[in-house]
């Protein structure tokens, strides 16, 4: 018998401490990813639509490329401090609460397992035992669904976001750059569809989705969006605009 079946935990379960940061690591990195390929294959192969010069294509590319990164973190930064100042103002309210009213905190935990189906007897059994354990980590668990100790960083998604949008965003560029000019175009278009394809895959399976329409999904948008772009991109390019 595994040390994970004498412990009651199943392999492949998340029973795992630092969950939430792996997840939202992997969440911002995968989606940092497809949004490198998307954003900086839409700029190229609109670029590229319009003149068979390198020149700008590679100025344009590179432009996208870092700005988008810069966004992506800062935008990834934002929005993960946000949910992290929240947990924290949480915790503290309850601490706080706890320190105040112990006996109706107690009530209200018992309280909350007696709605999840078990005896007040037992319920109240239960709150008893988990408070001398743990009483914060007890109570925001049971009324907060937080982990003290889980709270997810705002600089590992924010870098994991900005990596993963740069790689991303290097394939289409290197591709369009690399290839000759008569076969440039058709062949970033499929190398950027792969690519969503796999990173669609990837995003699916991280949260648990149904993978073939989550790529299904992912493909046919990076799709119309190259072809949205190289259109007027072309446009732009025969009427003599650029």
């Amino acid at each position: 018998m595994s040390e994970q079946q004498v412990d009651g935990q199943h392999a492949g379960e998340p029973h795992r401490e630092g969950l939430a940061q792996r997840l939202n690591w992997l969440r911002a990195g995968v989606l940092g990813a497809n949004d490198g390929i998307v954003s900086v294959a839409a700029v190229v192969v609109g670029v590229a639509g319009a003149t068979g010069d390198i020149a700008p294509i590679l100025t344009a590319g590179i432009a996208a490329l870092v700005g988008g990164a810069i966004s992506m973190a800062l935008g990834e930064y934002v929005s993960v401090s946000s949910q992290r100042d929240s947990e924290h103002a949480l915790i503290a309210k309850e601490r706080r609460e706890l320190a105040e009213m112990p006996e109706q905190e107690l009530a209200e935990l018992a309280g909350l397992y007696e709605a999840k189906g078990l005896k007040p007897e037992t319920a109240r059994q239960v709150a008893l035992e988990l408070t001398e354990h743990d009483v914060l980590a007890a109570h925001l668990s049971a009324e907060l669904g937080i982990d003290q100790d889980d709270v997810v960083s705002p600089w590992h998604a924010a870098l994991a976001s900005a990596v993963a949008f740069t790689i991303g965003g290097l394939l289409p560029l290197l591709t369009i750059l690399l290839l000759p000019a008569a076969i440039r175009i058709p062949i970033t278009f499929v190398v950027v569809l792969v690519a969503l394809a796999i990173t669609g895959y990837v995003a699916a399976y991280i949260g648990g989705s149904p993978r073939g329409k989550a790529t299904v999904r992912v493909v046919v948008g990076g799709a119309l969006a190259l072809i949205v772009t190289f259109a007027i991109g072309a446009l732009l390019g025969t009427s003599g605009v650029v």
